[in-house]
């Protein structure tokens, strides 16, 4: 549960506030305009959809608003390009900008242990200090992963992950 709260805590204060006044607003709208009375040859609305269309719109809108805040707070912190991010979610119909965020998201970047400088996960040295951040194959030299018992290039059976050196 506490990674729920870590995720919801990138989206920054003025989206949640915004979420809320807009929800808030279309769902004052929908209302005011559901109990209008029907023009001419128009059936009016049912009781339950009076009630059910202001809720599932200002809802809608709140999600929205949230997701647009969470691409811009994620990004940022993945170090990618927050503002065409969150312009492109805003902007594209239909949230097909929020889902390219997600599909082409960069993973997240890890800590160097020696400087602690942010570094892109994706580098197998810090580029401040020169340390390596991941280990190798003792035989050919690739870099592997913590959790894998044998090199992926070379088939070679690797040291316990308490014994790799990076």
């Amino acid at each position: 549960m506490s990674n729920f709260r870590e995720r919801i805590a990138i989206i920054p204060p003025t989206a949640k506030v915004l979420a809320g006044l807009l929800g808030v607003g279309m769902l004052v709208l929908i209302a005011f305009v559901a109990q209008l009375p029907p023009s001419h040859n128009e059936q009016p609305l049912p009781p339950a959809a009076k009630v059910l269309l202001p809720i599932l719109c200002g809802v809608l809108i709140y999600a929205w608003v949230m997701l647009v805040g969470f691409v811009y707070g994620d990004a940022k912190q993945r170090g990618m390009r927050y503002v065409m991010w969150t312009w492109l979610a805003v902007l594209l119909p239909d949230a097909i900008g929020i889902i390219l965020y997600f599909i082409l998201r960069d993973a997240l970047p890890v800590t160097c242990p020696t400087c602690s400088t942010r570094v892109n996960s994706k580098f197998p040295f810090c580029p401040n200090c020169g340390t390596a951040l991941k280990p190798r194959c003792p035989q050919c030299g690739q870099s592997v992963e913590l959790a894998w018992a044998n090199c992926g290039q070379c088939g070679t059976k690797l040291p316990a992950p308490g014994a790799r050196t990076a």
